[in-house]
This record gives structure tokens, C-alpha cells and sequence, in this order.
């Protein structure tokens, strides 16, 4: 009768348990379902109020009714932006400083991070802080040195970089660079130290150890670092604005503000087509290569 009570009693307190632990796990899906949804609609509520604007012809905009209804949808804001030639000079301009930026990017930091992490010399680690430590210095503070830069440059030698659009290929790599080689030095020391000593051991140079080793190996963050350097190049909006002025030198971000705001006029409908369009192309990079960005993130950022 004693072994009855205590398996009774030990049964109650098993049930006792798990109706507490299920209890808590309700609790926990029930809290984390509920800030998920605030999450959502917090950050999707932006996008989808500009798409919803973007299919209102201005005469709706402007009415007093519901912003967030379409009573008469029209793809005229889509049509009349990819028409204009205009808007596709900025496009081309965005695409091509962009694509140049990620490559010039990739390779620097690619040979600076494999020679700050595997060619040990002196002050290497010291050089390896202060490259990530140039990243946190805001650019609102670089453009302005840079801009006296490039006025001395004039100068002294004749050569305009101002109102250019190709000058951006050349500035975009200061805040790309530092980011992307701190990147990829946490993932070429995470590579075992023993395939270099094999490496050498068969005779191999460095050259080859990185583009038969850590390259390879690496894939997921460089694709992240790529894809960080396509984001900052693309979206910037600061330096196009300071050293470009003329319509045919603007790149996507600066050419929808200046040429959809005219004085006090703001062309809702066209200003946020261009917005969505303009962000396609990442968003779309993003949704095929969001694994690798988060993989590659994580790695370079605990590793090393």
C-alpha cells in the first residue's frame, strides 16, 4: 500500500512538472510569437505603405481619403520611371560603381586579411585593430578631408574629381574596405594552421595556399563581405550628394531626391516607385544569399 501511495505521489509530482513545463513553454512561444509580430509589422509597415503609394496616381494622394487603400490603382509611376531616360542614367551609374566598388573591395581585403592573419610580422595585430577601428569613424567626418583632398589635387595637377561619377569608385572603398578585411581576418584564422603547414610542406607559395585553401574555405564570408560592399556602395547617399552635382553624374539614391523634389513639390507616387525599385536589386541579392551573409557574419565575427 506504501509502494502504491509513493508511485501515486511520484506520479502526481511527474505531472506536476511537465504540466509546469508546458505551461512555460506556452508562455515563452506565446511571448515570442507576440514581439515577432510586433517586429513585422514594425519594420514591413514602411515598405508596404510606400508600395501601396506608389500605385495612386497624384490626384488620389493628394485626396482626403484612406492612405491605405488604392480606390484607382495604376502602374503610370512604374511606367513613367522606366521610360525616362533619366532615371535609368542613375540606375547605370549605381550598377556600375557598385559592381566596380564590391570588386576593387573584395581584392584588397581579401590579400589584406590573409597576410594580417597567417603572414605574421611585427605590429600585425596593432594594423589588424586599427583597420576595423577606421570603420567606426563615421563618414560625415571622412567627406570633408576628402573633399580638401581633392581640391588640393586640382591644384596642384589640373585633374577635376569633383562631379564625377566614377569618383566614387574610388571613395566608396574607404568605408567598404575596412569592414570587409576585419571580415575576412576572423575567417582565415579560424582555418586550421595545419593546412598551411601541409601547404608548405608540398612546396606550396603563399599566392597558392590562399587561392587554393583559404579561398575555397572562406566562400561564405566573402559572399557576406560582398554582399555588405554591394548594400554600402549601392544605398550610400552622403558622398553622392557632396561630390556630385549634374543630372547625367548621379547615382539612384541622390537622383530620385533632386529630381523628384522640385522647391516645396514632392512627386509621392514617383519618389516611392524609385524607392522600391531602388531596392530591389539588394533585396533580391538578400533573399538568395541570406544564408551565407548570416554564416559568413557569424564566423568572422566570433572567430579569429
Amino acid at each position: 500500500m506504501t509502494m502504491t501511495t509513493a508511485a501515486a505521489a511520484a506520479g502526481q509530482i511527474g505531472r506536476a512538472r511537465y504540466g509546469s513545463i508546458s505551461r512555460g513553454r506556452r508562455r515563452a512561444l506565446f511571448w515570442s510569437y507576440f514581439f515577432l509580430i510586433l517586429f513585422v509589422i514594425f519594420f514591413l509597415t514602411p515598405p508596404v505603405y510606400m508600395f501601396i503609394t506608389s500605385l495612386k496616381s497624384s490626384a488620389e494622394i493628394s485626396a482626403a481619403t484612406n492612405p491605405w487603400w488604392v480606390y484607382h490603382p495604376t502602374l503610370s509611376n512604374y511606367i513613367d520611371l522606366l521610360t525616362q531616360n533619366q532615371f535609368l542614367i542613375f540606375f547605370r551609374n549605381s550598377a556600375i560603381v557598385s559592381i566596380c566598388v564590391v570588386s576593387i573591395t573584395m581584392v584588397v581585403s581579401i590579400f589584406a586579411a590573409f597576410a594580417l592573419a597567417r603572414m605574421r610580422f611585427w605590429g600585425s595585430a596593432t594594423l589588424a585593430t586599427g583597420v576595423f577601428l577606421t570603420y567606426l569613424i563615421p563618414e560625415s567626418l571622412l567627406f570633408i578631408p576628402l573633399f580638401k583632398t581633392f581640391a588640393y589635387i586640382h591644384d596642384k595637377t589640373g585633374i577635376e574629381l569633383i562631379n564625377h561619377w566614377w569618383v566614387l569608385i574610388i571613395l566608396y572603398p574607404t568605408l567598404t574596405v575596412p569592414f570587409a578585411t576585419w571580415l575576412m581576418i576572423g575567417y582565415f584564422s579560424s582555418i586550421p594552421k595545419e593546412l598551411d603547414e601541409a601547404a608548405l610542406i608540398d612546396g606550396a607559395g603563399y599566392i597558392q595556399m590562399l587561392t587554393r585553401i583559404f579561398i575555397p574555405v572562406a566562400i561564405p564570408g566573402i559572399i557576406a563581405a560582398m554582399i555588405f560592399s554591394f548594400t554600402v556602395s549601392w544605398a550610400n547617399f552622403l558622398y553622392p550628394l557632396a561630390f556630385t552635382t549634374s543630372a547625367d553624374q548621379l547615382v539612384l539614391p541622390v537622383g530620385i531626391v533632386t529630381t523628384l523634389i522640385r522647391g516645396d513639390v514632392y512627386a509621392w507616387g514617383q519618389i516611392m516607385t524609385g524607392a522600391l525599385l531602388g531596392a530591389a536589386p539588394p533585396l533580391i541579392i538578400y533573399a538568395f544569399l541570406m544564408d551565407y551573409y548570416i554564416s559568413g557574419l557569424t564566423a568572422g565575427a566570433t572567430k579569429g
